[in-house]
Formats: C-alpha cells, sequence, structure tokens
C-alpha cells in the first residue's frame, strides 16, 4: 500500500511537472511569434535605410530646430552645428571608405544672418534652394556624398581629394560668373583627410571637426585645404595653391598651415557691340 501511495505521487509530481513545462513552453513560443511578426513587420524599413529612414531623421531635426531655436536660427546654422553630427549612416559612403581615409569638405554662406534679414524670409529660402541645388549637383558630379546639410550649411565626403577640390573650384566658378543670380552671396569651404572610426555604418572621428575648423578659417569665396590635402594633391597639375598661411584651430593643441586653392580666371566677357 504504502509502495502504491509513493507510485502515485511520483506520478502526480510528473503531472504537475509536465503541466508547468507546458505552459512556460507556450508563453515562450507566443512569445517568439510575436517578436517574429514584428520582425517580418519591421525588416523592409531595414532593407531601406539609406532613404526613407534617413528623410525622416532629416525631417524630426529639422522639425525640433524649428521648435528649439526659431525659423531664422534654423536656416541660418552652418559648419559647427554640422560638425557635431560627426556620424554618417549611409553603407554606400562606409564602403566608399573602405582604406580608414576619407575627404571631408564642409561649406557654409559667409555672412548668411546679414542676408537673411537683407532678403526676409521667403527671398533668403528660395536662395538657399538654388544654393543647395548648385551645391548637391557638382557633388554627385565629382562622385561625392553629401552626408549632413543644414540651412546653407552643408557636410560632405569624397574618397579622391582631387575630386573634393574640383568640385569646390567648380562651386565658385558658378558664384563668380553669375553674382547678380546669387545675390552676390559668397561660400566659404574648408576640405581635410584623414583616418576615420567605423562601427558598423557609422563613421566618425577627430578628422571631421579638424574639416570644420579649416572651413572656419576660410573667407567667403575661396577653399582652404589641410597639409594632409596639400600632399594628396601633389599629382592634381591642374590644382595649384596658394601662400599657407599659420593658424590655430578651436580646440586643436599647436598651429596648423593652411592652403587657400588658387581659383582660375574667369573667361573674359564678350565685347558688345552696339548697332548704330
Amino acid at each position: 500500500m504504502t509502495l502504491w501511495i509513493v507510485a502515485a505521487g511520483v506520478e502526480l509530481a510528473v503531472i504537475v511537472a509536465l503541466g508547468v513545462l507546458l505552459i512556460v513552453s507556450r508563453t515562450k513560443l507566443k512569445d517568439t511569434r510575436v517578436a517574429l511578426e514584428r520582425a517580418r513587420r519591421d525588416s523592409p524599413r531595414r532593407r531601406r535605410r539609406g532613404l526613407v529612414p534617413l528623410a525622416i531623421r532629416t525631417t524630426f531635426n529639422t522639425a525640433d530646430s524649428l521648435i528649439q531655436k526659431g525659423f531664422g536660427a534654423t536656416v541660418r546654422n552652418s559648419v559647427e552645428d554640422l560638425a557635431g553630427w560627426a556620424q554618417v549612416e549611409r553603407p554606400d559612403l562606409a564602403r566608399m571608405t573602405a582604406d580608414g581615409d576619407v575627404v571631408v569638405v564642409f561649406s557654409d554662406i559667409e555672412g548668411s544672418t546679414a542676408r537673411n534679414e537683407e532678403l526676409g524670409d521667403r527671398g533668403w529660402l528660395k536662395l538657399l534652394e538654388k544654393h543647395n541645388r548648385l551645391i548637391t549637383t557638382h557633388v554627385e558630379r565629382h562622385g561625392g556624398h553629401v552626408v549632413k546639410n543644414q540651412g546653407d550649411g552643408f557636410m560632405i565626403a569624397f574618397s579622391d581629394a582631387a575630386q573634393a577640390v574640383r568640385c569646390g573650384i567648380q562651386v565658385q566658378d558658378a558664384l563668380r560668373a553669375k553674382p547678380d543670380k546669387w545675390s552676390g552671396i559668397r561660400v566659404r569651404m574648408g576640405i581635410h583627410v584623414g583616418s576615420s572610426v567605423r562601427r558598423g555604418d557609422d563613421l566618425f572621428g577627430l578628422n571631421v571637426a579638424m574639416a570644420a575648423r579649416v572651413a572656419s578659417q576660410a573667407e567667403g569665396g575661396e577653399i582652404l585645404v589641410s597639409e594632409p590635402v596639400r600632399r594628396a594633391l601633389i599629382k592634381a597639375y591642374d590644382i595649384d595653391l596658394g601662400t599657407p598661411r599659420e593658424v590655430e584651430l578651436k580646440g586643436m593643441k599647436g598651429s596648423f598651415e593652411l592652403y587657400p586653392v588658387e581659383l582660375p580666371a574667369l573667361p573674359a566677357a564678350p565685347d558688345v557691340v552696339e548697332a548704330g
């Protein structure tokens, strides 16, 4: 009798244990199904990472800037804010910099605050749209990538220093050739090349800040390059550099030599012969 009671007790314990195991297994299975369904829904968005999410982030950042800073501060922002965004979230750019080096270009419009006040918000935005199209068009033609832009400021990446400089020269030539068309705006540019730090598709590092500091030293209508860029341009015989100037850069120890790019002379306008 005692053995029967023990056997029954053991059997009951086994049944209870199996019941608990079944309940736990059903719960885990349900959680797994939910996770799989969520992953299935999210996967198309991850495949389009370079398109829709970037646009959403850009829109959110712009809206947040409008709320926090107001309209004028948002459209007038330039190199300093962009330098804080030392992060690239584009797989194509990560592949382009597979050797660890990237050419970073910063540009913005000199005296944009005063020009905004002069033209008014509507006129300034219209001019910005033309300016932004000019920049992006030449960046694409020279194989670069617009990493970030805000207001009149651009952060751009290239795999080749000569192409980055040629892009800058063509932008400056377009602005110089027809100043009235561009309301006389003058764009300043800074270019630096160096190693980068990557984590997955992200790219960031001190060299991004260095490029921003170089741009901050440029005057309107000027392209400045760092010493590493000068060395990279040795075989670019179509590009001439002017006399270097020694400067100190904000947040960086020591002094640095920066070289202005010599812009080619514009073709002379044809003589207009008036009818007698």
